[in-house]
């Protein structure tokens, strides 16, 4: 495995801007993911890494090399894509087998065996090994997509929403297994996704795109608990963050300058009001069993968080809100510090 650096990386397509100033480092061994909507620059992103797309500014490197002007096929990367694109002819054993075949980098089939067998058995499809591909489910066809860049040992693997088409449940377990294969084989990885799930249980660090450019970068709790901006902020949590207008509830600590105050379920505390009182009304309870998301009217705004179940709210319900310790932004969208002595007597 190795590093992987971008610096001062740029792609225009026309007039259109599709990856600007991008710096970005990966450390050997380390899964990055890259989060951000449709349009972010992700995919982009990925391929010019690849070498798929030829950057209009910058330099990237693999374990050191300068790679800008490399050929994919030099510079020793797995790429696994959204869709499965295996041949549907093949065994599942020999599309995985197939990297292992191709002329540059052919292999004794001992070897390939042998390796095919060992990452079969990390994706748990060791018994589907000679099903062909179209006899196999949607999940175990990404499995063999994955395992085909496995074998190889390149220096990283790009990954672009490689469980996107999967449901729930199967996206459930192989984010898991992925990140249990990255952990067991130190593999460099980047990962492209626009769900904030994927991101905050695959990640060491992910990188907040937006229209090109880098937002932030950083560990899942520190893009969770500290976000640079109201973009930021908004690409993780669920429920979503709350985005207040700054003198909607009174709250201690609110800086001057700030416009708008970001309240997480765990900033948010509801409790049954007083006959007549109360600063907001329940306007929707949904009951999902382990949590309860409860939408609440104060104003003319609606906010969102999880109801304690024993508070056994219903709609129409008048409740009392207090904020703690939410996250406060200024005008141009970027946080402030709280103020540790301000909105106190």
């Amino acid at each position: 495995m190795a590093d992987l650096s971008l610096r001062g990386v740029a792609k225009r397509f026309g007039e259109q801007v599709a990856v600007e100033a991008i710096d970005l480092d990966v450390a050997h061994g380390e899964l990055v993911v890259l989060l951000g909507p449709t349009g972010a620059g992700k995919t982009t992103t990925l391929r010019l890494i690849a070498g798929l797309e030829t950057p209009d500014e910058g330099e990237i490197r693999i374990g050191g090399r300068d790679v800008t002007g490399e050929p994919p096929a030099a510079r020793d990367l797995a790429f696994v894509f959204q869709q499965y694109s295996l041949y549907p002819h093949m065994t599942a054993y020999d599309n995985m087998a197939f990297p292992l075949r191709a002329p540059a980098r052919r292999a004794a089939e001992g070897a390939i065996r042998e390796k095919v067998a060992e990452v079969a058995r990390l994706l748990h499809i060791g018994h589907k090994l000679d099903s062909k591909a179209t006899r196999l489910s949607g999940g175990e066809m990404q499995r063999v997509a994955i395992g085909r860049a496995l074998v190889r040992d390149p220096a990283a693997y790009l990954m672009d929403e490689p469980l996107s088409s999967l449901d729930a449940k199967l996206r459930s377990e192989l984010r898991l297994e992925l990140k249990r294969i990255q952990r067991e084989t130190g593999a460099t990885i980047v990962y492209v996704t626009h769900d904030q799930i994927e991101a905050m249980t695959m990640a060491d660090r992910i990188g907040v795109l937006r229209e090109g450019r880098l937002a932030q970068v950083g560990t899942p709790r520190e893009i969770y608990e500290t976000p640079r901006n109201v973009y930021v902020a908004a690409r993780l949590g669920t429920p979503a963050m709350n985005l207040l207008p700054g003198d909607l509830l009174p709250v201690e600590g609110k800086p001057a300058g700030a416009v708008t105050v970001g309240a997480r379920t765990e900033h948010l505390h509801l409790a049954r009001a007083r006959e007549g009182g109360g600063a907001g009304t329940v306007r929707r309870v949904e009951h999902l069993g382990d949590q309860n998301p409860v939408h609440v009217e104060v104003g003319e705004h609606t906010l969102v968080t999880l109801g304690d179940a024993a508070l056994e709210l219903r709609a129409g319900d008048r409740v009392d809100v207090r904020l703690d310790a939410p996250l406060f932004f200024g005008r141009d969208g970027e946080r402030l510090a709280a103020c540790p002595r301000c909105g106190r007597a």
